[in-house]
């Protein structure tokens, strides 16, 4: 699989490595325009939170959400951008404290209704994983901590990885087509020069 370390700022739409972009996101003028309100009334405190493939670092995510947003609506964001399926189980894991979409209290789990002011601090890492078996791991890191304006939006998209060029398994041209059963041997990935003899097979 090809690796790629840059993405796009959906403020401005500038492309900047995945280092780099915490610092941008930070000056990116737009960005900063959004959240600029004279009444105080209007004020709510936000986290910058970076999310990347905990085997797979090439996959990211810079997002903003407010504070007093609960575990449960950030899980239902990443679900939706990333790593639904089918419903799976999933958890966050904050300092060695387990928050479960289906908490049970006979092994210590909290329920994912807590809300990311109470467990959440800047430079603290944490992990999310999504369907027990075949797991996908997060990593998870609060970039920042910033007063901004309010808005309905829960959850925002700051930046996120360009696709990666994946190529194809068996002639090296980008890959277009993956097969979910021959994934697992590391040859699902096909062009569609590649695919055609494959689906004559089926």
């Amino acid at each position: 699989m090809g690796k790629t370390t840059e993405g796009k700022c959906a403020y401005c739409g500038g492309t900047f490595s995945k280092v780099s972009m915490t610092k941008h996101l930070q000056n990116c003028i737009p960005r900063r325009a959004e959240h600029i309100t004279e009444a105080v009334e209007k004020i709510e405190r936000y986290y910058c939170i970076s999310v990347q493939g905990y085997h797979s670092s090439e996959y990211w995510l810079y997002i903003d959400v407010p504070a007093n947003t609960t575990l449960k609506t950030f899980d239902g964001f990443l679900r939706d951008i990333w790593l639904e399926c089918c419903g799976h189980l999933s958890q966050f894991e904050i300092d060695g404290q387990t928050y479960s979409s289906h908490a049970d209290k006979d092994y210590g789990e909290r329920s994912m209704n807590t809300k990311l002011g109470n467990v959440l601090t800047v430079g603290e890492q944490f992990k999310h994983e999504y369907d027990f078996g075949s797991t996908t791991y997060l990593k998870l890191k609060v970039i920042s901590e910033f007063n901004g304006k309010k808005r309905k939006k829960k959850v925002k998209l700051l930046a996120r990885n360009n696709q990666p060029i994946i190529e194809c398994s068996y002639c090296g041209n980008p890959a277009t087509n993956v097969c979910c059963q021959c994934i697992y041997d590391g040859d699902g990935w096909l062009c569609d020069a590649c695919l055609i003899p494959l689906q004559k097979l089926i």
